[in-house]
């Protein structure tokens, strides 16, 4: 029995139907599961390696335009294992690369469900939605120890909600709030209320995280997307709503960050935070300075150093997903995640002003795509389970484009019925 299935061309089978809800509520709980990582290997693991295998075994295709995804994500974690000829102490690293070869598998599998049936894009959405406001409200009755034992959702001072750390925390949170400003954008007025709530909720989590790339990626993140809406709509009316409601989104965010920073506890940490470069990126051995001894280092060794090698040498992470990838998966593993990089970001470009039933979607995986290359400079994105989630949804919007382009020309090739 097959879970690849047309809506639109089979006859309706209960026995199908129940297999496709049960498929899409095991999809449903595993980004819901996204939202809570405090440990390697997490729950979210497991629900979606049981899945992923079933998914498959139940006859889930890989089609011939995510197969370069996955043909890229292997080469880049096949060359990460042959680092570990070099290590003195592989003890860590098979875990390691376990995760990694999970996550690969994870976007392959997030782009062949959505490119079997595009409407699972909302239901990951919601589910999404749901995950990051249950555990940006976590974060925030941490920071403020609401409630006995709540500090264990907190770390430096700062909100991580239900994670590891406080910088994936924060950027976990802005894919759903983006989506909820697009639907508060485009929906009807009724619900704005209720997205602004969610809204609110979402920014103030990852303004508690106190994560500057967090900050950097939703400034980024709701600029380009309502400038791409712009782009997108035709109408000088809807393009005035457009930009109003985006400008007093803005205005209301400011005076709720000028609330919350009446607080000394939030000022405080707020105004040391804030400064651009820290006393620990540029001192000596600094971030930066790691930045560039890494980079001399890597060009010597065509292999990499091996997983946490680099944090063991230096005291400190590398910081930067592209030294990561040269230290932690050598040469090959670096020019793989560059060339998977920048050509999803080239096929999602020319993509993503099509008029679709996915273009939401897609606009949103992309913005966020290129927002994290860019926050990628100063951090380390490599094993972001939600990065790997956009990167699924954004192949699997590439290749509904292409199927629908297929269609297309099998419509305008097929002979005509028509009788003079």
């Amino acid at each position: 029995m097959s879970l690849v299935l047309d809506h639109n061309s089979r006859p309706f089978d209960p026995g199908q139907a129940g297999l496709r809800l049960f498929g899409s509520a095991m999809i449903g709980l595993g980004v819901v599961m996204s939202g809570f990582v405090m440990s390697e290997p997490a729950p979210y693991e497991l629900i979606m390696a049981a899945q992923i295998g079933l998914w498959f075994l139940l006859g889930l295709k890989i089609s011939r335009t995510v197969a370069p995804l996955l043909v890229m994500l292997v080469t880049f974690n096949v060359s990460g294992l042959f680092s570990m000829f070099v290590m003195k102490d592989v003890s860590d690293a098979p875990m390691y690369f376990a995760v990694s070869t999970f996550l690969a598998l994870s976007a392959v599998f997030y782009a062949a469900v959505v490119e079997a049936d595009h409407r699972r894009l909302k239901l990951i959405f919601h589910a999404w939605v749901f995950a990051a406001i249950i555990t940006s409200l976590l974060g925030i009755l941490g920071y403020f120890n609401a409630f006995p034992g709540a500090h264990i959702f907190t770390r430096y001072n700062r909100a991580m909600g239900a994670f590891q750390d406080p910088n994936v925390f924060g950027p976990y949170l802005v894919a759903p709030l983006l989506y909820l400003l697009y639907r508060m954008l485009t929906g009807p007025q009724l619900k704005t209320p209720l997205l602004i709530l969610g809204i609110l909720v979402l920014a103030l989590g990852i303004f508690l995280s106190f994560s500057r790339a967090a900050w950097g990626l939703l400034i980024f993140g709701g600029v380009a997307l309502v400038v791409v809406m712009l782009l997108k709509e035709r109408t000088t009316a809807f393009r005035f709503k457009i930009l109003a409601i985006s400008v007093g989104a803005a205005l209301f965010l400011a005076l709720v960050l000028a609330i919350a920073l009446q607080f000394p506890q939030v000022s405080d940490l707020f105004s040391n935070r804030a400064k651009l470069v820290q006393d620990y990126d540029g001192a000596r051995l600094g971030r930066f300075e790691r930045h560039k001894i890494g980079f001399q280092m890597a060009m010597e060794r065509p292999l990499g150093l091996g997983p946490m090698a680099f944090g063991k040498i230096f005291g400190e992470d590398e910081h930067n997903i592209w030294l990561k990838t040269l230290t932690t998966y050598g040469w090959l593993g670096a020019i793989a995640y560059q060339i998977m990089l920048w050509s999803s970001l080239i096929f999602g470009f020319r993509y993503m002003l099509r008029e679709r039933p996915w273009q939401p979607y897609l606009m949103i995986a992309w913005v966020l795509i290129l927002g994290h290359a860019m926050i990628g400079n100063v951090i380390d994105t490599d094993h972001w389970r939600h990065f790997y989630m956009l990167l699924g949804m954004l192949w699997g919007c590439i290749a509904l484009e292409h199927r629908h382009q297929r269609g297309l020309k099998t419509a305008t090739n097929r002979p005509s019925t028509a009788t003079a």
